[in-house]
C-alpha cells in the first residue's frame, strides 16, 4: 500500500479515537461498543498495511492510552455502582444487630412486594 493509504487510516483511527473519546467523557457506552469493531478493523488494516510503521502510529498510540486509561475509569465507575446496588439489595433483605452480650445477628426479612387495590 502506498503511504498515502496508510495516512488515510492513521487518519481515520485518529478521527474514531476522538469520537471513542467523547463518547467515554459522556458516558455513551452504546457509542463505545459499536466504535470498537470500527476500530478493531482500523488498526488491523494498518497492521496489514504497514507494519512497520511504528514512528507513523505515535500520535495515535498517546489517543490510544489517554482512551484506555478513560475505558478502565468507566469500568471501575461502573463496578462500585454494582457493588453499591448490591449493598442495598442486602440491607433490604437483612437486619443486623446485636444481642445483649454484644455478638453480631443477622435477621433475615422475607419481603413481599404487591400492591393492595382499593376502590
Amino acid at each position: 500500500m502506498t503511504d498515502n493509504t496508510v495516512q488515510v487510516l492513521i487518519d481515520r483511527l485518529d478521527t474514531l479515537l476522538e469520537k471513542e473519546r467523547r463518547a467515554l467523557l459522556v458516558g455513551d457506552l452504546d457509542a463505545i461498543g459499536g466504535l470498537l469493531a470500527q476500530k478493531e478493523h482500523l488498526i488491523d488494516a494498518l497492521n496489514i498495511a504497514a507494519p512497520d510503521a511504528q514512528h507513523d502510529l505515535r500520535p495515535v498510540q498517546g489517543k490510544v492510552a489517554r482512551n484506555q486509561a478513560l475505558l478502565d475509569g468507566a469500568l471501575q465507575g461502573i463496578r462500585k455502582v454494582a457493588t453499591r446496588m448490591a449493598a442495598f439489595r442486602k440491607i433490604r433483605r437483612t437486619l443486623e444487630t446485636y444481642d445483649e452480650s454484644g455478638r453480631k445477628l443477622i435477621l433475615q426479612a422475607d419481603v413481599e412486594h404487591k400492591v393492595e387495590k382499593r376502590a
